[in-house]
């Protein structure tokens, strides 16, 4: 997969994740997506190192589940460091 798409695919992945988990987050929509590509990164590294999993495609149910994984772990710590209150 190419730049773009890891770059679209985090996009999505950070939106899909904040859709998980509504509330009020400092930053708005531009952070969420940014968090979302950095997510994105982070569960293609664990996917890669735990799993074995190859994240090649861009349609594989596999790299999109731990994109969306990876988004919701940096949300989850974004939200714990910022103080984020549900």
């Amino acid at each position: 997969m190419g730049f773009f798409g890891f770059l679209l695919l985090g996009l999505l992945a950070g939106a899909i994740a904040k859709l998980i988990l509504p509330g009020k987050d400092g930053g708005g929509w531009v952070v969420t997506l940014v968090l979302g590509v950095v997510g994105a990164l982070l569960g293609g590294f664990l996917g890669g190192l735990l799993f074995n999993a190859p994240l090649q495609d861009f349609f594989s149910l596999q790299t999109w589940l731990l994109a969306i994984g990876g988004s919701i772990i940096v949300l989850v710590i974004y939200g714990a460091l910022t103080g984020r209150r549900r």
